[in-house]
């Protein structure tokens, strides 16, 4: 759905969110007038949990108006001014009025659950009234949608206060194959809060930054291979990328239809774990729920188990290291943290890694135009076809293309219907390498309950004249077999941060959860950001 990163580094060119390559964006010249700061005002819900902010909210010494409030301020202190981290696109103006509400219910004696009065963000390419959903398209500034994604749905219906909508790599990174992380036409380029010279990883770029710098309790991103793991590692967050049709992609912007699914980005195991459950549904317009053969509601929750690793199998891929020594030494630490927490460790390995790169490009050119194509459809919006975003990107160049072109965009509108048999042909192809052949021949070789490897690499400077420096990833067989993946900080290098992913077979979500958790626990690895200009490096030895 729209984010991608990468995998490979060849073709990873024209792949994908992580793994762009340009320049960003352009500051406006409101953006250019404030001066960078290296620190944020004091923020009196710093790092809070969505546990603790119910807490409060419970023993009536909180209320979600002025959770929200503090919340706006927040994003006005260091989002907009300060160190104009630019993650928030747009701001929902019922926000307040959405909190009111739920206070009113409160008082009456009504509390819907966990979410209760908690602010959220959502990436700019998830319907939900009465924002506009653009993918951070100019062509797409005013596509208010009459109705909210199905996902927006249960997360109101579970209490959460959409507080906005966050920017993105534009058209989640399936424009151009040199795109920049975290630049769209319409958002600008997004910092990362870590160190604001460095990028933040693409395509749920703003969704990262915003809630690593305490804009919101805790977000959505949206992944097709890598949108959510990838920003939520170089932004020290927890993200879940689920299993394909565990979460609705109903009312999402399209790239894939085989890989794109949105997930939780947070601060915590914990948090994650209560959106995912808050929007883990069956949605009978999605054609991926049906796939799920157990539709029970899970209470994610339930499984932080701070001793899942006692007794855990856990396979380490190795060939998914090796490009980023400081990298590999936490990485190092994570795997003997989670030996010194009762896990069986072993080498593993996914014996078709590398072996469907073309194949999955060539499978999402076909989706991304068929799929786009039935969005525009139906969205509030003149232009209706890949064809005509195409012809306006050329007659606004100038604002859409400064830096890079539409070269996925003029691929995707060459391909031809899904009946072609060398769309079946890939489609098929990916999905088996990836998955039976992939993940689950390596889990089912040594019985293991995950495997392991490093998220991404750290942050690298966002670089408007060469583009993104990506070097490497562990995510994408998961992304690309449509299986579960969830990253947890593992530890900083430089300051910057670094996480560990851990992935399973078909929904196994609630597995990776107690991993996951129990790994946190064991490591505590999470350090916010403190919004540095840049990162403060050691000086040489003499």
């Amino acid at each position: 759905m729209r984010h991608l990163p990468l995998a490979a580094a060849a073709l990873t060119l024209a792949l994908a969110a992580c793994q762009p390559a340009s320049p960003p964006p352009a500051a406006s010249p409101a953006e250019t007038a404030k001066p960078v700061q290296a620190a944020a005002p004091a923020f009196a819900f710093e790092e809070a949990s969505i546990a603790d902010l119910q807490a409060k909210m419970a023993a009536g010494t909180l209320t979600s108006h002025a959770l929200a409030q503090a919340y706006l301020d927040r994003i006005a202190a260091i989002d907009r001014a300060g160190p104009a981290i630019n993650a928030v696109i747009e701001l929902n103006p019922d926000a307040i009025k959405e909190a009111d509400a739920l206070d009113a219910e409160r008082k009456a004696g009504k509390v819907r659950g966990p979410l209760h009065g908690i602010p959220v963000l959502l990436k700019d390419n998830i319907d939900a009234t009465p924002m506009a959903n653009s993918a951070g398209s100019l062509a797409l500034a005013d596509n208010r949608p009459k109705a909210d994604a199905f996902l927006v749905a249960k997360l109101r219906a579970a209490g959460a206060v959409i507080l906005g909508k966050t920017n993105l790599s534009e058209w989640a990174n399936f424009r151009s194959t040199r795109s920049t992380s975290g630049w769209s036409g319409r958002g600008g380029q997004t910092k990362n809060p870590y160190a604001l010279d460095r990028n933040p990883c693409g395509s749920s770029a703003g969704t990262g930054s915003a809630i690593a710098a305490n804009l919101a309790a805790a977000g959505i991103g949206t992944e097709t291979d890598g949108s959510i793991i990838c920003p939520s590692a170089v932004a020290g967050l927890v993200g879940i990328k689920p299993t394909v049709g565990l979460v609705s992609r109903s009312g999402i912007i399209p790239i894939s239809v085989s890989q794109d699914t949105a997930g939780p980005m947070a601060r915590s195991v914990a948090d994650a774990a209560a959106l995912l459950t808050a929007i883990a549904a069956p949605d009978p317009a999605d054609p991926a729920a049906s796939e799920r053969k157990d539709a029970t509601p899970i209470d994610y929750t339930a499984h932080l188990k701070a001793d899942a690793l006692k007794g855990a199998r856990i396979g380490v891929v190795r060939k998914l290291t090796g490009y980023q020594p400081d990298t590999d030494a936490a990485f190092e630490a994570a795997v003997a943290a989670i030996k010194a927490a009762g896990a069986t460790v072993v080498d593993a390995e996914i014996p078709t890694l590398g072996q469907w790169d073309n194949d999955e490009l060539q499978m999402m050119l076909y989706e991304f135009k068929d799929g786009l194509n039935r969005y525009l459809a139906s969205a509030n919006t003149p232009y209706k076809t890949l064809a005509d975003l195409i012809a306006y990107n050329k007659a606004h160049a100038a604002q859409e293309m400064p830096y890079f072109g539409q070269e996925l965009f003029e691929q995707a509108q060459a391909k031809g219907p899904l009946t072609e048999p060398a769309y079946l042909a890939a489609r098929d192809k990916v999905r088996r390498l990836a998955g039976p052949e992939g993940i689950d021949a390596a889990l089912r070789k040594q019985h293991l309950d995950a495997l392991v490897a490093p998220s991404m690499s750290p942050a690298w400077p966002t670089d408007p004249i060469n583009g993104d420096h990506f070097i490497g990833a562990g995510y994408g067989a998961a992304a690309v077999a449509r299986y579960p993946s969830l990253t947890v900080p593992m530890g900083e290098v430089h300051g910057l941060p670094v996480g560990i992913v851990f992935m399973g077979s078909a929904w196994s979500e609630p597995r990776l959860v107690e991993l996951g958790y129990a790994f946190e626990q064991a490591t505590h690895a999470r350090k916010p950001p403190r919004l540095l200009p840049a990162v403060k490096l050691p000086p040489a030895a003499k």
